[in-house]
């Protein structure tokens, strides 16, 4: 099963709300199964956006699998809540990576030679969780809005490695009232240096 696959696979049997058939259709016409989930970093190749999603889908399952996560922590949600954090988290990712040249020395033959790289087009600049939680708005909303709990999950799921000038009280503060989102950054850690990490890219 390819990773799209694997995907939508996933998200058709966890995610029944209303509005997520159009989304779906949203994310197949984009560019989202192709797109890289970094310039340079983790997740720097085609497809590399999918696969993270997939990668903190499982990881974050794999946490609130534990039981002191719902003993403890009492961290349970449901099979929906956890596919659409995970699954759409980089939601923000869509669209926002173009491929361009630029010239690298060839080390076996010491030629300049014009090859590819990810760069950074973006288009919408609402920051990078809020942007998540602003374009899933835009087909989850009413009744079938992002609960309170799942949109702090998607706009801190960075934490504290988030690039903003943000107070990093209100950070602390936001993982601390919304357990779902301390779950879901440790999830896109997890994913983005032990399985992604430069040392692991394709």
């Amino acid at each position: 099963m390819s990773p799209k696959e694997e995907f939508i696979t996933i998200y058709r049997q966890n995610i029944k709300r209303e509005g997520a058939d159009k989304l779906l259709e949203f994310l197949e016409k984009s560019d989202f199964f192709t797109a890289p989930s970094s310039t340079r970093f983790h997740g720097s190749y085609e497809g590399g956006l999918v696969q993270h999603s997939l990668n903190v889908y499982h990881c974050l399952k794999d946490y609130l699998s534990r039981p002191r996560t719902k003993e403890l922590y009492g961290m349970d949600y449901s099979e929906e809540t956890i596919a659409i954090v995970s699954l759409l988290h980089d939601i923000c990712k869509v669209n926002f990576y173009t491929v361009e040249m630029r010239n690298k020395k060839n080390d076996e033959t010491g030629q300049w030679e014009k090859v590819p790289f990810y760069a950074i087009n973006d288009t919408l600049p609402y920051g990078h969780g809020e942007k998540s939680v602003y374009i899933l708005s835009g087909y989850f909303y009413g009744e079938n809005r992002l609960t309170r709990e799942e949109a702090f999950a998607i706009r801190y799921h960075m934490g504290f490695s988030y690039g903003g000038t943000e107070e990093r009280n209100s950070i602390g503060r936001a993982l601390e009232m919304y357990p779902l989102a301390l779950a879901l950054n440790v999830a896109d850690m997890e994913a983005s240096y032990f399985m992604e990490g430069s040392e692991n890219k394709k």
